[in-house]
């Protein structure tokens, strides 16, 4: 089965919809299929966090392959390329950073799948019309932020710092809306003097004053409002990259459950559509109803 354009315009829109909305989702594309499999190259499909397949990627069991493996890719945020064989013979010859999976379920050839992720781009919110908000906001929006201006107000979701540089207009309050929106990174650009004066009128815990940062930004010398972003910016990446103390790209993906086939041993997504079995009070999932009437037979149980 190859796609047509229509399909590959529908997926098209439909990734662009999910972005919009940002929402995680992996795309996932065959770039090479060895017969017989009802799979061609360049079928794909969009994966979505709770494991709903849009599309076509090959029959149920390299679809199950393929779901697993999109899980992965969404909690990692790194690209990969899925090898599909049969069983375990090298039917392709070994691809550097390809994962391997051995599905005893196929009815013969092999695929490989390519697989991407698309994670929401982290929000910093900045807070102001300033030169020094201006340079923060073009200087993020250049590392790979996206750049929320909706405070004062409501925190945009998905907003991982906040950098308040206002020159004493609404401080309190957009701080205060930042800390309970749980935000972790929250900026504020004054001088020390000013800024401890501030965050001591605001009554805060310690755990909350733990996640204001004033001054804001690494120490690099900066005297124009493009240095002084440029540090603020840097300063982000690093509680990121380094300090770890805010997320990253995205927040984390959920792993979900798993088992394993009992009759072709292919570890399975626990989902409600996921074919399922309980017998002598244990619960089984299959890749597919086939693998699930093949073990109710065995047990002597419809």
């Amino acid at each position: 089965m190859t796609n047509e354009p229509r399909m590959r315009s529908q997926l098209a829109d439909r990734a662009t919809e999910l972005v919009a909305s940002r929402q995680p989702f992996v795309r996932a594309t065959v770039v090479r299929a060895q017969s017989p499999t009802s799979a061609r190259p360049g079928d794909s499909a969009i994966i979505l966090s709770d494991g709903t397949i849009e599309g076509f990627v090959g029959g149920h069991c390299a679809k199950e392959s393929v779901r697993t493996a999109a899980f992965t890719t969404l909690r990692d945020g790194e690209a990969m390329l899925l090898r599909v064989l049969p069983d375990d013979s090298a039917v392709f010859p070994e691809t550097p950073g390809a994962q391997l999976t051995i599905n005893p379920c196929l009815s013969g050839g092999a695929l490989e799948i390519f697989l991407e992720p698309h994670l929401p781009t982290a929000v910093i919110e900045v807070v102001g019309d300033t030169p020094v908000a201006e340079a923060v906001a073009a200087l993020a929006e250049t590392v790979g932020f996206a750049v929320g201006r909706s405070l004062p107000g409501r925190v945009p979701e998905g907003a991982i710092a906040v950098i308040v540089s206002t020159h004493g207009h609404d401080e309190p309050e957009c701080i205060r809306a930042a800390l309970d929106a749980g935000v972790g990174f929250i900026g504020l650009v004054a001088s020390r003097v000013r800024g401890g004066s501030v965050l001591d009128a605001m009554n805060l815990t310690p755990p909350e004053r733990a996640r204001i940062h004033t001054p804001v930004g690494v120490e690099i010398g900066a005297r124009t409002a493009a240095e002084i972003g440029l540090s603020i910016v840097a300063g982000i990446v690093a509680a990121i990259r380094v300090d770890g103390v805010v997320a990253g790209d995205a927040e984390p993906i959920d792993a979900p459950a798993t088992a394993l086939d009992p009759i072709c041993g292919m570890t399975v997504v626990v989902l409600p559509t996921t074919a399922h079995l309980r017998a002598d009070g244990v619960d089984y999932w299959f890749c597919s109803q086939g693998c699930r009437d093949r073990y109710a037979a065995q047990v002597g149980q419809a």
